[in-house]
Protein backbone atom coordinates (compact mmCIF):
# COMPACT_ATOMS: atom_id res chain seq x y z
CA UNK A 1 0.00 0.00 0.00
CA UNK A 2 1.18 3.33 -1.15
CA UNK A 3 2.24 5.70 2.14
CA UNK A 4 -0.74 7.70 1.05
CA UNK A 5 -3.20 5.77 0.62
CA UNK A 6 -2.22 3.99 4.39
CA UNK A 7 -2.45 7.18 5.93
CA UNK A 8 -6.20 8.04 4.49
CA UNK A 9 -6.71 4.74 5.29
CA UNK A 10 -5.02 4.82 8.97
CA UNK A 11 -7.44 8.11 9.63
CA UNK A 12 -10.47 6.52 8.62
CA UNK A 13 -10.08 2.68 10.04
CA UNK A 14 -9.76 1.40 13.55
CA UNK A 15 -6.26 0.41 14.44
CA UNK A 16 -6.86 -3.12 14.91
CA UNK A 17 -7.81 -3.08 11.36
CA UNK A 18 -4.38 -1.82 9.78
CA UNK A 19 -2.28 -4.60 12.18
CA UNK A 20 -2.32 -7.18 9.93
CA UNK A 21 0.62 -7.01 7.43
CA UNK A 22 -0.61 -6.54 4.04
CA UNK A 23 -0.99 -9.97 1.91
CA UNK A 24 -0.24 -9.95 -2.22
CA UNK A 25 -2.49 -7.89 -4.43
CA UNK A 26 -4.02 -10.86 -6.83
CA UNK A 27 -6.51 -8.17 -8.70
CA UNK A 28 -6.41 -8.67 -12.66
CA UNK A 29 -8.14 -5.47 -13.22
CA UNK A 30 -11.63 -4.63 -13.58
CA UNK A 31 -12.45 -5.43 -16.83
CA UNK A 32 -12.42 -9.24 -15.71
CA UNK A 33 -14.85 -8.43 -13.22
CA UNK A 34 -18.40 -9.13 -13.61
CA UNK A 35 -21.59 -8.52 -11.98
CA UNK A 36 -24.00 -12.54 -11.51
CA UNK A 37 -27.44 -12.19 -12.85
CA UNK A 38 -29.71 -15.07 -12.38
CA UNK A 39 -32.92 -14.55 -14.27
CA UNK A 40 -35.62 -17.44 -15.78
CA UNK A 41 -34.43 -19.31 -18.81
CA UNK A 42 -37.65 -17.54 -20.36
CA UNK A 43 -36.42 -14.34 -19.69
CA UNK A 44 -32.44 -14.89 -20.17
CA UNK A 45 -32.16 -13.71 -23.75
CA UNK A 46 -34.64 -10.36 -23.24
CA UNK A 47 -32.37 -9.46 -20.46
CA UNK A 48 -28.99 -10.03 -22.79
CA UNK A 49 -30.28 -7.89 -25.92
CA UNK A 50 -31.19 -5.22 -23.27
CA UNK A 51 -28.51 -4.92 -21.53
CA UNK A 52 -26.12 -5.10 -24.63
CA UNK A 53 -28.55 -2.15 -26.20
CA UNK A 54 -28.11 -0.29 -23.42
CA UNK A 55 -24.71 0.15 -22.39
CA UNK A 56 -22.78 -1.05 -26.05
CA UNK A 57 -20.20 -3.79 -26.44
CA UNK A 58 -20.83 -7.54 -27.45
CA UNK A 59 -21.92 -10.99 -26.41
CA UNK A 60 -19.96 -13.93 -24.87
CA UNK A 61 -21.00 -17.48 -26.62
CA UNK A 62 -24.17 -18.59 -25.35
CA UNK A 63 -24.28 -22.45 -23.79
CA UNK A 64 -25.67 -25.21 -21.31
CA UNK A 65 -22.90 -25.97 -18.44
CA UNK A 66 -22.76 -27.47 -15.21
CA UNK A 67 -20.96 -24.70 -13.25
CA UNK A 68 -21.32 -25.31 -9.65
CA UNK A 69 -20.06 -28.49 -7.96
CA UNK A 70 -23.46 -30.12 -7.72
CA UNK A 71 -25.53 -31.39 -10.44
CA UNK A 72 -27.20 -28.78 -12.20
CA UNK A 73 -27.15 -26.90 -16.22
CA UNK A 74 -27.62 -23.53 -16.22
CA UNK A 75 -27.85 -21.28 -19.74
CA UNK A 76 -24.53 -19.37 -19.27
CA UNK A 77 -23.27 -16.13 -21.19
CA UNK A 78 -21.34 -12.90 -20.69
CA UNK A 79 -22.01 -9.38 -21.79
CA UNK A 80 -19.45 -7.40 -22.23
CA UNK A 81 -19.78 -3.54 -22.26
CA UNK A 82 -17.79 -0.51 -22.16
CA UNK A 83 -19.34 -0.07 -19.19
CA UNK A 84 -18.66 -3.35 -17.15
CA UNK A 85 -19.08 -7.08 -17.82
CA UNK A 86 -22.24 -8.94 -16.28
CA UNK A 87 -22.12 -13.21 -16.41
CA UNK A 88 -25.75 -14.29 -16.55
CA UNK A 89 -27.47 -17.37 -15.59
CA UNK A 90 -30.29 -19.13 -16.44
CA UNK A 91 -30.48 -22.41 -14.65
CA UNK A 92 -32.58 -24.92 -15.99
CA UNK A 93 -32.49 -27.05 -13.09
CA UNK A 94 -32.78 -25.66 -9.37
CA UNK A 95 -29.88 -23.59 -8.32
CA UNK A 96 -28.46 -25.52 -5.96
CA UNK A 97 -27.28 -23.89 -2.26
CA UNK A 98 -25.83 -21.34 -2.06
CA UNK A 99 -25.85 -20.42 -5.77
CA UNK A 100 -27.44 -17.34 -6.35
CA UNK A 101 -26.70 -14.99 -3.49
CA UNK A 102 -23.39 -14.09 -5.05
CA UNK A 103 -23.07 -10.40 -6.06
CA UNK A 104 -19.86 -10.37 -8.31
CA UNK A 105 -17.21 -12.53 -9.84
CA UNK A 106 -13.40 -11.52 -9.42
CA UNK A 107 -10.57 -12.29 -11.52
CA UNK A 108 -7.35 -13.39 -9.43
CA UNK A 109 -3.89 -14.51 -10.66
CA UNK A 110 -3.86 -17.34 -8.23
CA UNK A 111 -6.85 -18.52 -6.63
CA UNK A 112 -5.20 -20.60 -3.56
CA UNK A 113 -3.42 -18.03 -2.09
CA UNK A 114 -6.02 -15.39 -3.10
CA UNK A 115 -8.89 -17.21 -1.18
CA UNK A 116 -5.79 -17.66 2.11
CA UNK A 117 -5.34 -14.18 1.91
CA UNK A 118 -9.26 -13.31 2.19
CA UNK A 119 -10.00 -16.13 4.92
CA UNK A 120 -6.92 -14.08 6.94
CA UNK A 121 -8.61 -10.59 5.97
CA UNK A 122 -11.89 -11.72 7.34
CA UNK A 123 -13.89 -14.08 5.21
CA UNK A 124 -15.11 -17.32 4.81
CA UNK A 125 -15.82 -20.04 2.29
CA UNK A 126 -19.34 -20.49 1.53
CA UNK A 127 -18.40 -22.99 -0.81
CA UNK A 128 -14.56 -24.71 -0.98
CA UNK A 129 -12.93 -24.00 -4.20
CA UNK A 130 -14.00 -26.30 -7.35
CA UNK A 131 -13.36 -26.67 -10.58
CA UNK A 132 -15.71 -25.28 -13.50
CA UNK A 133 -15.20 -25.60 -17.52
CA UNK A 134 -12.77 -23.47 -17.73
CA UNK A 135 -11.07 -22.90 -14.27
CA UNK A 136 -11.61 -22.69 -11.05
CA UNK A 137 -13.87 -21.32 -8.43
CA UNK A 138 -15.26 -20.37 -4.30
CA UNK A 139 -17.73 -18.73 -3.33
CA UNK A 140 -16.85 -16.05 -0.01
CA UNK A 141 -18.18 -14.24 2.83
CA UNK A 142 -17.39 -11.41 3.87
CA UNK A 143 -18.10 -9.58 7.05
CA UNK A 144 -22.30 -8.07 6.66
CA UNK A 145 -22.73 -11.01 4.35
CA UNK A 146 -21.57 -9.78 1.47
CA UNK A 147 -21.25 -12.34 -0.65
CA UNK A 148 -19.09 -13.04 -4.04
CA UNK A 149 -17.16 -15.45 -6.25
CA UNK A 150 -13.28 -15.13 -6.83
CA UNK A 151 -12.20 -17.23 -9.89
CA UNK A 152 -9.17 -17.91 -12.20
CA UNK A 153 -9.20 -19.03 -15.78
CA UNK A 154 -7.01 -21.89 -16.95
CA UNK A 155 -6.02 -20.41 -20.10
CA UNK A 156 -5.83 -16.18 -19.28
CA UNK A 157 -8.08 -13.77 -21.06
CA UNK A 158 -7.65 -11.02 -22.15
CA UNK A 159 -9.84 -8.23 -22.14
CA UNK A 160 -10.20 -4.54 -23.34
CA UNK A 161 -10.07 -1.98 -20.88
CA UNK A 162 -13.35 0.19 -19.70
CA UNK A 163 -14.17 3.04 -20.88
CA UNK A 164 -16.05 3.76 -17.43
CA UNK A 165 -15.73 1.50 -13.96
CA UNK A 166 -18.74 0.30 -12.02
CA UNK A 167 -19.39 0.51 -8.68
CA UNK A 168 -20.02 -3.12 -6.59
CA UNK A 169 -22.93 -1.47 -4.07
CA UNK A 170 -22.69 -2.79 -0.68
CA UNK A 171 -25.55 -1.99 1.42
CA UNK A 172 -24.38 -2.43 4.97
CA UNK A 173 -25.59 -1.00 8.78
CA UNK A 174 -23.28 0.26 11.02
CA UNK A 175 -22.85 -3.04 13.11
CA UNK A 176 -21.07 -4.46 10.02
CA UNK A 177 -19.70 -1.06 8.02
CA UNK A 178 -16.16 -1.03 9.50
CA UNK A 179 -15.41 -4.86 10.03
CA UNK A 180 -16.62 -5.38 6.23
CA UNK A 181 -14.33 -2.29 5.19
CA UNK A 182 -11.27 -2.87 7.17
CA UNK A 183 -11.66 -6.58 5.67
CA UNK A 184 -12.11 -5.69 1.94
CA UNK A 185 -9.60 -3.05 2.21
CA UNK A 186 -6.88 -5.55 3.69
CA UNK A 187 -7.70 -8.15 0.80
CA UNK A 188 -7.94 -5.56 -1.93
CA UNK A 189 -4.93 -3.22 -0.96
CA UNK A 190 -7.85 -0.37 -1.72
CA UNK A 191 -7.59 3.12 -0.89
CA UNK A 192 -10.87 4.80 0.73
CA UNK A 193 -11.27 7.81 -1.94
CA UNK A 194 -14.32 9.42 0.34
CA UNK A 195 -15.86 8.78 3.71
CA UNK A 196 -18.68 11.31 3.92
CA UNK A 197 -20.59 10.50 7.33
CA UNK A 198 -23.69 12.93 6.32
CA UNK A 199 -24.79 12.49 3.00
CA UNK A 200 -28.12 13.00 1.85
CA UNK A 201 -30.29 10.49 2.40
CA UNK A 202 -32.12 11.62 -0.55
CA UNK A 203 -29.71 9.05 -2.28
CA UNK A 204 -31.40 6.38 -0.78
CA UNK A 205 -34.55 6.86 -0.88
CA UNK A 206 -34.46 8.59 2.09
CA UNK A 207 -35.22 12.70 1.80
CA UNK A 208 -34.70 14.66 4.92
CA UNK A 209 -32.00 11.71 7.08
CA UNK A 210 -28.20 11.51 6.61
CA UNK A 211 -26.44 8.10 5.70
CA UNK A 212 -22.66 7.42 5.66
CA UNK A 213 -21.31 7.09 1.95
CA UNK A 214 -17.77 5.13 1.50
CA UNK A 215 -16.13 5.17 -1.98
CA UNK A 216 -13.06 2.68 -2.34
CA UNK A 217 -10.90 1.51 -5.41
CA UNK A 218 -8.55 -1.18 -5.55
CA UNK A 219 -7.38 -3.14 -8.29
CA UNK A 220 -10.70 -4.87 -8.48
CA UNK A 221 -12.91 -1.56 -9.64
CA UNK A 222 -14.82 0.52 -7.25
CA UNK A 223 -16.53 0.05 -4.36
CA UNK A 224 -19.31 1.65 -2.70
CA UNK A 225 -21.00 1.19 1.02
CA UNK A 226 -24.11 2.68 1.42
CA UNK A 227 -24.11 2.96 5.80
CA UNK A 228 -28.03 3.34 7.02
CA UNK A 229 -30.59 1.97 9.32
CA UNK A 230 -31.47 -0.54 6.81
CA UNK A 231 -34.93 0.41 6.24
CA UNK A 232 -34.93 1.24 2.43
CA UNK A 233 -37.59 1.96 0.24
CA UNK A 234 -38.07 0.36 -2.94
CA UNK A 235 -36.09 -0.46 -4.88
CA UNK A 236 -32.84 0.97 -3.08
CA UNK A 237 -30.60 -2.09 -1.81
CA UNK A 238 -31.69 -4.24 -4.97
CA UNK A 239 -29.63 -2.96 -7.41
CA UNK A 240 -25.97 -4.38 -7.40
CA UNK A 241 -24.08 -2.52 -9.51
CA UNK A 242 -24.03 1.24 -10.76
CA UNK A 243 -22.97 1.76 -14.40
CA UNK A 244 -21.39 5.10 -14.87
CA UNK A 245 -22.12 6.52 -18.41
CA UNK A 246 -21.20 9.49 -20.57
CA UNK A 247 -24.51 10.50 -21.25
CA UNK A 248 -27.30 9.44 -18.47
CA UNK A 249 -30.40 10.54 -20.70
CA UNK A 250 -29.25 8.88 -23.82
CA UNK A 251 -28.65 5.60 -22.12
CA UNK A 252 -31.92 5.77 -20.31
CA UNK A 253 -33.59 6.39 -23.79
CA UNK A 254 -31.74 3.29 -24.56
CA UNK A 255 -32.73 1.09 -21.57
CA UNK A 256 -36.69 1.77 -22.21
CA UNK A 257 -36.23 0.96 -26.25
CA UNK A 258 -34.96 -2.09 -25.21
CA UNK A 259 -37.82 -3.02 -22.88
CA UNK A 260 -36.17 -1.76 -19.14
CA UNK A 261 -38.08 0.45 -17.32
CA UNK A 262 -37.28 3.68 -15.35
CA UNK A 263 -37.84 2.94 -11.39
CA UNK A 264 -36.36 6.09 -9.76
CA UNK A 265 -35.78 8.97 -12.81
CA UNK A 266 -33.35 10.71 -13.01
CA UNK A 267 -32.16 13.43 -10.40
CA UNK A 268 -29.68 15.49 -9.11
CA UNK A 269 -27.31 13.92 -5.89
CA UNK A 270 -24.00 15.33 -4.77
CA UNK A 271 -21.80 14.91 -7.34
CA UNK A 272 -23.72 12.87 -10.19
CA UNK A 273 -27.30 12.33 -11.87
CA UNK A 274 -28.27 9.42 -10.79
CA UNK A 275 -31.25 6.87 -11.93
CA UNK A 276 -32.63 3.03 -11.09
CA UNK A 277 -33.34 0.57 -14.50
CA UNK A 278 -34.88 -2.82 -14.26
CA UNK A 279 -34.38 -4.97 -17.09
CA UNK A 280 -36.34 -7.56 -18.84
CA UNK A 281 -35.84 -10.77 -16.06
CA UNK A 282 -36.20 -8.68 -12.98
CA UNK A 283 -32.45 -7.36 -12.62
CA UNK A 284 -32.04 -3.66 -11.42
CA UNK A 285 -29.09 -1.49 -11.76
CA UNK A 286 -27.92 1.82 -11.05
CA UNK A 287 -26.64 4.34 -13.51
CA UNK A 288 -25.13 7.44 -13.01
CA UNK A 289 -22.97 10.39 -14.75
CA UNK A 290 -21.04 12.48 -13.17
CA UNK A 291 -22.98 16.18 -12.16
CA UNK A 292 -20.65 18.00 -14.74
CA UNK A 293 -21.89 15.60 -17.81
CA UNK A 294 -25.10 16.78 -18.05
Amino acid sequence: MKPLALLLTAALLPASALAAPASADFAVGPQYDSTHIYVAPADFDRFMASFIATFGGTLGRQGVFQVTPTPSQTISQVAMTPAGMVSAFGFKTPVPYPFGIERTGYLVTDLAAAVAAARKAGAVRLVETFSDPIGRDVLLQWPGGVNMQLYWHTTKPTYAPLATIPENRIYLTPDAADAFLASWITFSHGRIDSDDKAAPGSEIGKPGMVYRRVRVSSGYGKMVMLVSDGALPWPYGRELTGYAVPDLAATLARATAAGAEVLVPAHAETDRRSAIVRFPGGSIAEVHTAAASE
